[in-house]
């Protein structure tokens, strides 16, 4: 009888469980809640209809996210949610709204760093060439300039992943250690890495279409590692990408929810729970190559790999802003035209000439340091060098096509004679003909001169003559800065006057050395 009892009671018991569940589940009234997702995103579809099933929420996913939801929130169709790659970029347009726009409720459900990957043959170039075989940031940038790397990039005016990827370079060339301020991107310092951009896109998900679609397209692609792990997953792809995780650092995604309407607060809540639940996020895992945050969940084998160090975003967006603005459009051409003025005078004789033939080595791929393979000549680029002591003494322009262009201007400055006199005006005079001569022909190509001397004109023209002149050349000319070099015993007022003559600035060579003098040019034209 005792046994029967308990039996009856057991039965009972379930039946009462099932019927309290049932209950729960008819509690939750069904909800569909409409969301503006990163179109990264499009890979989580067959896990939804599971989520609906537990939580009684239905996702309507718009894959049509910009990189800060500009014009897409407020305004627009009225979206319950956002998930997006990052929500760095919207909080900082919240952030400068004036109280236009309110802070939502947002919560990180998975994580990928953003990395390169290279074919194979490339990685192992690379990977010769780096220390310890560590590939970094500077590397990919050296390698870019001098044709070695073509890679493909989202486009970071409409994608979150391609601007975490532009944050993580640009960061990685300030070299300061720290989230971008202002003066780190106040020029196109980037100007040789993205002369190796051969391939964009909207979304990095088009972009990898896009790389499937044109072999030989690029040979390298900058993307979340979980978009280069699934690439490698796909059956179409040949030979898998060598994943880097770059040595100076990386950007990290989050992959965050976001509660746009505070009404669905409850159905959002279910969503977030259900979503960091350990059998979701191992779900996720498995089919996204996303880490999970659930630290519940252990990392598959290919999501171990350190981060190493997780580069800070800027925390203002007219930073973001502003790198963007300098790297302009990806699918148009960037190669710049820059007129080398530089003093052959007599005082030049000795360490000073050395100096100014190791500062143009370094630019012509010579300098191995960080900040030097950021600096560098490019592939593409258009450079001139004037001679001059009291008189034009030679000139040469080249299209940088490789490196014979490069050691034929090397040549021009290392096996140069000297004059006595020094003709400043005269020479930038001369740079300037050459110049607007450049602007007439391309006017889309930016032109920019850089006046290196060591001493006072006591030859040729007068500043106001120059001045006259650079007036008679009309626009083409005031579209061309001139950045003067202060070295020796230069005249620092005259030098500072032509500067600001010209909407350059003076760069003085005392305060360090030439060659950091020229890499800061090099990032300010």
């Amino acid at each position: 009888m005792t046994r029967l009892v308990r039996a009856l009671t057991a039965a009972l018991t379930l039946v009462l469980l099932a019927g309290l569940t049932t209950s729960c589940t008819q509690d939750q009234d069904p909800v569909t809640l409409r969301v503006l997702a990163s179109p990264e995103l499009a890979d989580i579809e067959p896990l939804l209809d599971e989520l609906e099933e537990d939580t009684g929420v239905e996702l309507e996913m718009e894959y049509e996210a910009g990189a800060d939801l500009e014009g897409q929130y407020p305004g627009g169709p009225a979206y319950d949610l956002a998930w997006l790659a990052s929500d760095r970029s919207f909080l900082l347009r919240v952030q400068d709204s004036g109280g236009r726009l309110t802070r939502p409720e947002t919560t990180p459900i998975m994580r990928s760093p953003v990395v390169v990957g290279l074919e194979p043959d490339v990685a192992d170039k690379l990977s010769e060439a780096a220390p310890e075989g560590r590939i970094s940031w500077a590397d990919v940038a050296d390698a870019a300039a001098d044709g070695t790397v073509r890679f493909g990039m989202a486009d970071p005016r409409r994608s979150d992943t391609g601007r975490a990827a532009l944050v993580g370079v640009a960061t990685a060339a300030a070299g300061t250690g720290r989230a971008l301020r202002e003066e780190d991107v106040s020029c196109d310092r980037l100007r040789g890495f993205r002369s190796g951009q051969s391939l964009t896109a909207d979304s990095s998900r088009d972009l990898i279409d896009a790389y499937l679609s044109k072999p030989g397209g690029a040979n390298a692609l900058i993307a979340h590692e979980a978009e280069l792990l699934s690439l490698n997953a796909d059956d179409r792809r040949g030979e898998p990408l060598r994943i880097v995780h770059p040595d100076d650092g990386m950007v990290l995604s989050d992959f965050p929810l976001l509660l746009l309407d505070q009404e669905q607060r409850s159905a959002y809540r279910r969503v977030v729970d259900w979503l960091l639940s350990a059998d979701t996020q191992r779900a996720l895992m498995e089919r996204t190559f996303r880490r999970p945050v659930n630290q519940d969940v252990e990392p598959s084998e290919p999501l171990r790999t350190d981060v190493g160090n997780a580069l800070s975003f800027p925390d203002r967006l007219s930073i973001v802003e502003q790198l963007i603005t300098d790297y302009g459009d990806p699918r148009s051409r960037t190669a710049d035209q820059v007129v080398f003025v530089l003093d052959f005078s007599t005082s030049m004789r000795g360490e000073r000439m050395a100096d100014l033939r190791a500062a143009f080595a370094g630019l012509s791929g010579a300098d191995e340091t960080s900040t030097g393979k950021f600096a560098r000549f490019y592939r593409g680029e258009r450079l001139t060098v004037v001679r001059f002591g009291g008189r034009i003494l030679q000139e040469r322009t080249v299209t940088v096509r490789g490196d014979a262009d490069l050691r034929a201007l090397n040549r021009l400055v290392a096996e140069g004679g000297y004059d006595d006199a020094t003709a400043v005006w005269t020479a930038l005079d001369r740079g300037y003909r050459i110049a607007t001569e450049a602007v007439r022909d391309d006017p889309a190509r930016p032109v920019a001169i850089v006046l290196m001397t060591d001493g006072e004109n006591n030859a040729g023209i007068t500043y106001e003559e120059f001045l006259r002149r650079h007036r008679s050349l009309g626009s083409d000319a005031k579209a061309v800065p001139t950045f003067p070099v202060h070295f020796g015993e230069a005249d620092a007022d005259a030098l500072k006057r032509a500067a600001a003559a010209t909407g350059g600035r003076m760069v003085d060579a005392g305060l360090s050395s030439l060659s950091d003098a020229f890499k800061e040019i090099r990032g300010c034209h």
